[in-house]
């Protein structure tokens, strides 16, 4: 009785503070019985102002996709589905299976004596016919129970329990009677709907319906609520509810209607654990049986692409993408980096997104393969005069154009170069980044040579720099970041973050970093990004609000040698050149991932009259989302190993770096075995060196900066 009245008050402060409970329906007559539901809570629940709020809110949805999506996007809270609709709301759509019917009731009063193994003591008749050890002991009590310790167990086990004449009927799945031997086929026989019988390869007309009952589905972050609102309305009017005379959650009669909210052969809902994989809730069987007959969950499954956005805005850009696109549907999924898209894709719960060339590394290290690369500046033919195999034949024997890493001042900071930046404060586009992090250690950590304990450039950074903004790191290097202080309440959650909700992250956050924020208060001292949009971005900064006044002569380039240039003169004033950014995906998903991209890129790449530009992110708040703003077009990658996309220089200092600064999705990847090589730590260390610092094996005598 205590347990009861907990969850009913956990529900009632719930709902009294104003929070509705929006279940959604699919016809007039489930609406109906939905708002007899909210009545009868109300009733059972009264206080001191019944009128102020309603307990239930009914969404009506045209279909079960409709609910899917109401719920998906927050307009809707819950619905019953039937099990092939539960998968695809999982799998395709994100959302997670809270519940599911369970119909046990009307068997135990149907058969004398039976086995269904794992339905426990509640109906000791069901577990009758049993053959498991029975003990005392639990370890060692197998009776009913739902492993192959029982011998009934699983659709084997029943045509098993029938074969050994301990039944008279058997209830299994098709794919049982499949693998029946001939004598079999001759000594049984189906019992079809309609009262005859048929020969067992009959099944696909003779049988008693597909897969399990219905799900209950929701939220992630509302599983919670939702269990506990369904323990409230089941133990008030279920079978045994104590206010079942007032109203019967499973039963339609009355509204002159069959299964409506739930199934009226419904005996209770079963409540599942959180983070319960698909295929337990609804059964292993019935998912392979999904697959392999094609079933709608399984051919959406085939044909959506589940986009990967970092931010709100790439949220907001890949929305507008998927509206606009007229090829295979597209689902925009979110994650917190672009290291976190990497996790998502590896777990299938996300199918691409484009990598920067570091994160290419790491995405291939981790078992992703490419799609397409990017391709930039003049080299790029357009995409409306070139075809596929033209793109393809110029990856192959011209290779892509890069982007190339520079460092930036303010022209006024005079007596900054690239040999004194130590102690300073710097403005990094984000951890792993490949001008701000990985290029850079070349020209900042040289202090390493020195050094034979540590060659780890994360912790190397945090003492070369006095403080800065490098999104995605920690420390003194997350001093600066801001977050997004524009919208209230995200600030503290989105500073230092490694996505566009930090408005210091990326290209033209780092330049918003060096110029300082719209006050007027500048944090940083140089600013490490790409070239490859930097006066659009200088310009962008009025045309933002961000800073007035600001035009290209006000900054400058840091070069190698030590001198500074005007920054229209990249080409020869850079810290390296940046391979082009790929979109990765699982090799599984290749074709998929290339097919879609294609069809993307013909209707919305750069036609001049399309509302949605694939290559253009300003009207978004942002720049290079989804993709980089310089894009020309995508050029087809399949053909090539992410090795092949880096090249060689490039992967050498990648592979040398990791291996001293292994990034947290490569932990499973890298296993240093320093202590048990027979290569020392100090050697480790020098060849690393040796790649950091490409100038001094050509003579060249990297100035040193005396520490502040």
């Amino acid at each position: 009785m205590k347990a009861v009245l907990v969850i009913v008050l956990i529900i009632f402060t719930l709902l009294s503070s104003g929070k509705k409970f929006r279940w959604c329906t699919l016809s007039d007559l489930e609406q109906r019985k939905c708002a007899e539901l909210s009545k009868a809570l109300t009733a059972v629940l009264p206080v001191s102002n019944t009128n102020s709020f309603a307990r239930i809110s009914c969404i009506r949805a045209h279909n079960t996709y409709d609910c899917i999506d109401k719920i998906r996007v927050n307009k809707a809270d819950a619905a019953s589905l039937d099990a092939g609709d539960v998968y695809s709301a999982v799998k395709l759509y994100g959302l997670t299976a809270v519940a599911k019917e369970i119909y046990e009731q009307v068997i135990s009063e149907y058969f004398n004596a039976s086995c269904i193994p794992g339905v426990g003591v509640a109906a000791p008749q069901l577990c009758a016919l049993c053959q498991g050890q029975k003990s005392y002991v639990r370890d060692k009590n197998h009776f009913c129970e739902t492993s192959s310790n029982e011998p009934f167990y699983d659709s084997d086990g029943a045509f098993r329990c029938l074969k050994d004449g301990v039944a008279d009927v058997a209830f299994l799945d098709h794919l049982t009677i499949m693998r029946a031997t001939e004598s079999e086929q001759q000594e049984y026989e189906l019992l079809c709907p309609d009262g005859t019988t048929a020969e067992l390869s009959k099944y696909s007309t003779c049988n008693l319906g597909k897969g399990p009952g219905r799900g209950i589905i929701t939220r992630h972050n509302f599983q919670k609520i939702t269990n506990q609102f369904l323990t409230m309305i089941q133990r008030l009017f279920g079978w045994k509810g104590k206010e079942r005379a007032r109203f019967e959650l499973f039963n339609s009669s009355s509204f002159a209607g069959k299964n409506l909210l739930f199934r009226d052969a419904t005996q209770h809902l079963q409540l599942l654990e959180e983070q319960l994989e698909i295929a337990y809730v609804l059964g292993l069987d019935y998912v392979a049986l999904l697959k392999g007959l094609g079933h709608e969950g399984s051919s959406l499954d085939n044909s959506v692409v589940r986009w990967c956005c970092i931010s709100n805005a790439e949220l907001r850009k890949c929305e507008e993408w998927a509206l606009s696109i007229k090829s295979d549907p597209l689902v925009c999924v979110q994650a917190t980096s672009m290291a976190n898209c990497i996790e998502m894709i590896k777990s299938s719960e996300a199918d691409a997104v484009t990598l920067d060339a570091t994160h290419v590394y790491i995405a291939g290290r981790c078992g992703l393969v490419p799609v397409a690369a990017e391709c930039y500046g003049q080299v790029c033919t357009p995409a409306a005069e070139s075809t596929e195999e033209m793109r393809k034949l110029h990856l192959k024997h011209k290779g892509l154009s890069p982007v190339y890493a520079v460092a930036l001042a303010k022209k006024n900071a005079r007596q900054i170069n690239i040999h004194n930046l130590r102690g300073r404060r710097s403005c990094h586009s984000h951890l792993y980044s490949p001008g701000g992090w990985l290029l850079l250690s070349r020209y900042t950590v040289g202090t390493l040579e020195n050094d034979t304990e540590n060659c780890d450039i994360g912790s190397a950074y945090q003492n070369y720099f006095w403080k800065g903004c490098m999104p995605g790191a920690d420390g003194n290097l997350c001093k600066v970041c801001i977050g997004d202080s524009e919208v209230e309440g995200t600030r503290v959650s989105s500073r230092c973050a490694a996505n566009h909700n930090e408005h210091y992250y990326g290209n033209m956050g780092a330049l918003r970093c060096l110029v300082g924020n719209p006050s007027g208060r500048s944090f940083g001292d140089v600013a490490f990004l790409e070239h490859s949009n930097l006066l659009w971005n200088i310009e962008n900064l009025e045309i933002s609000g961000w800073a007035k006044g600001y035009t290209a002569i006000d900054f400058e380039l840091l070069c190698p040698d030590g001198t500074r240039a005007a920054v229209t003169e990249w080409a020869g004033c850079n810290l390296g050149p940046i391979p082009p950014s790929t979109v990765m995906t699982r090799p599984v998903t290749v074709t998929k991932i290339y097919d879609f991209l294609m069809k993307s890129q013909e209707f919305l790449g750069t036609k001049v009259d399309s509302e949605f530009h694939l290559f253009q992110s300003q009207k978004y708040g942002e720049s290079d989302l989804l993709f980089k703003d310089a894009t020309q077009y995508l050029a087809p990658a399949t053909h090539m190993s992410y090795q092949e996309i880096l090249g060689e220089p490039f992967y050498q200092l990648a592979e040398s770096v990791f291996n001293c600064t292994p990034a947290v999705v490569l932990k499973e990847v890298f296993v240093l075995q320093i202590n048990k090589d027979t290569e020392s730590a100090s050697s480790l260390k020098s060849s690393y060196v040796e790649l950091l610092l490409p100038e001094a094996r050509k003579g060249t005598e990297i100035q040193k900066e005396p520490s502040k």
